[in-house]
């Protein structure tokens, strides 16, 4: 029992800093010490040094000889990323057109109907709203698709450029533009158009892509 609860902890703790990490709270070169986040936790060090192995696993952070030091998500990592999304992402939108169920159909236009409240509502909290519903839209779609590979090769990669899509949507019309672009996916896979779907995400990931190139990272 106490070995699960010491995974559970190391679970959760891995969660944080990943999300900490990718949404800047550590800044690119942060250096973390295993005892320094123990005492801010306020949990032992065993849970902490399991997270931070899992970190360097994911090349968030790396090893340095004060501690770790943070890696974080450059922006040519962010292009990288956006490529491999343009390569993967419509053959993923053209297999959920053709698979998805009235259920997960009704669970996007939900997504879509709260999307639209924050933009319009605007503010700090309402960003952190967007960037979730942007997050399970897009999760929802991978997972209508039927592939677990193609899942696990495109949540990932979502997950990581929270930091970008975060500042990306806190700006109104970003915010508008990119649930309009929403709209037109759910759209196509409402009608169980592949081509459309297909057509409609990759002109969807290529305007999110300038809009990251021309941002601040």
């Amino acid at each position: 029992m106490r070995e699960h609860k010491n995974i559970s902890i190391a679970d959760q703790i891995f969660e944080q800093l990943e999300r900490e990490i990718l949404s800047g709270k550590y800044p690119r070169s942060t250096v973390l010490s295993e005892l320094g986040l123990s005492k801010e936790l306020g949990v032992s060090r065993t849970p902490v040094r399991e997270a931070i192995r899992r970190l360097e696993q994911e090349d968030i952070l790396e090893e340095c000889g004060k501690g770790m030091v943070v890696v974080g998500i450059t922006r040519e990592d962010m292009r990288d990323m956006f490529e491999i999304r343009l390569e993967v992402e419509g053959e993923a939108a053209r297999r959920a057109a053709q698979n998805i169920s009235d259920e997960q159909l009704r669970q996007l236009r939900e997504i879509l109907d709260l999307q639209r409240f924050y933009s319009e509502k605007g503010g700090e909290n309402s960003s952190d709203q967007i960037k979730n519903m942007d997050s399970q839209f897009h999760e929802l779609i991978y997972r209508a698709c039927g592939s677990r590979p193609y899942m696990r090769t495109l949540l990932p990669l979502h997950k990581r450029m929270m930091k970008m899509r975060k500042a990306s949507v806190s700006r109104y019309s970003h915010a508008l533009q990119s649930l309009e672009e929403h709209e037109a996916i759910y759209e196509a896979l409402r009608k169980h158009d592949p081509d459309a779907a297909e057509e409609a995400i990759l002109s969807h990931t290529r305007n999110a892509r300038e809009r990251m190139i021309n941002m601040e990272m």
